[in-house]
């Protein structure tokens, strides 16, 4: 006779199980043809009440989880290639489940990236989903955090800061009027990875991470495994209008934008021969990159500068768990 575990996975996780390596889900693992590719892997986890809200959509959460780890795959210059899935719930809730299982399956389909098994377990504590993805870059192709060199262009996708000032507003402590507030808000519930530019930071990035815990800590971490550091101007920073319009209101909003994360944008560095090819490609993609500054000899902090060449000082790079 089933319990109660099999049938929660056969109701509302087996049909997300396309791929036939994920054997239906009735067996103890998974198989991936590896097709003469390097397989990559990565896992993150996202915790009630840490990286989403109480009372949070669950469809959104269920986005948001899988999102997170195909950002770091787009990085690393990777396509993405399956998860796993680890869900631990207080209860069987199926008002939370079903909503919960179609964004996830959605989002499987959309991003070509199917479930491959997984684990369900009951805990006492807040409700916590881990996702560990795979994915696929040619062999040698993976492009690390390790390799930036100085003379290189330092390059961001997307627009910056806009998931930490929505959290911002549910959290009280900023307001705006209605439409800035539903898009920044939108941006922190459901990130958007840049799974389309993969190809291209293969191609063209010497170095590249994903941008989860704010711009200026994790350019500070890109420069401490190269060896290097940074100069950004400040002024050349992407964002969005609704950023724009509360940063042009106080310091605090530019401080929260660049260091309060939650982007799962794309920083790579980019030789100088190969950015406009680069830029390119990443227009073909959909995909806006903008370059914010250059990384330079030494082992010192980044180096921030406004329209004057004045330094800025951030009271914190990134946000810490601990």
């Amino acid at each position: 006779m089933p319990s109660g575990e099999d049938d929660l996975i056969a109701r509302y996780f087996k049909p997300l199980a396309t791929d036939p390596g994920a054997l239906g889900l009735t067996d103890d693992a998974a198989f991936l043809k590896g097709g003469g590719d390097d397989l990559v892997v990565t896992t993150d986890a996202i915790v009630e009440g840490v990286h989403y809200l109480i009372g949070d959509p669950p469809d959104t959460i269920a986005k948001k989880a899988l999102r997170v780890n195909l950002s770091d795959l787009a990085a690393k210059g990777a396509t993405p290639a399956g998860f796993v899935l680890t869900l631990a719930l207080r209860e069987v809730n199926e008002q939370w489940l079903a909503p919960f299982a179609q964004g996830l399956g959605g989002d499987a389909a959309m991003f070509h990236c199917p479930l491959l098994g997984g684990d369900t377990v009951s805990t006492p504590g807040p409700l916590t989903i881990s996702i560990t993805a795979f994915g696929r870059v040619p062999p040698g192709g993976l492009v690390k955090r390790t390799s930036a060199r100085p003379g290189d262009r330092i390059v961001v996708s997307g627009t910056i800061g806009d998931a930490a000032l929505g959290l911002a507003f549910l959290s009280g402590k900023m307001t705006a009027d209605d439409a800035a507030r539903e898009a920044l808000i939108g941006r922190y519930r459901v990130p958007q990875p840049r799974v389309g530019l993969a190809t291209a930071v293969q191609k063209y990035a010497r170095a590249a991470m994903d941008v989860s815990d704010g711009l200026a800590g994790d350019l500070a971490k890109l420069c401490a495994a190269s060896g290097v550091s940074a100069a950004i101007d400040a002024g050349a920073v992407p964002f969005s209008d609704a950023a724009r319009g509360l940063i042009a209101r106080g310091r605090s909003a530019f401080e929260i934008a660049v260091s309060g994360g939650d982007d799962y944008e794309i920083l790579c560095t980019i030789p100088d021969e190969r950015l406009d090819a680069f830029v390119k490609a990443a227009g073909e993609a959909g995909v806006a990159v903008t370059p914010i500054g250059r990384i330079v000899d030494g082992h010192a902090s980044p180096r921030w500068s406004d329209a004057e060449g004045r330094e800025i000082v951030l009271p914190r790079l990134s946000y810490s768990h601990f």
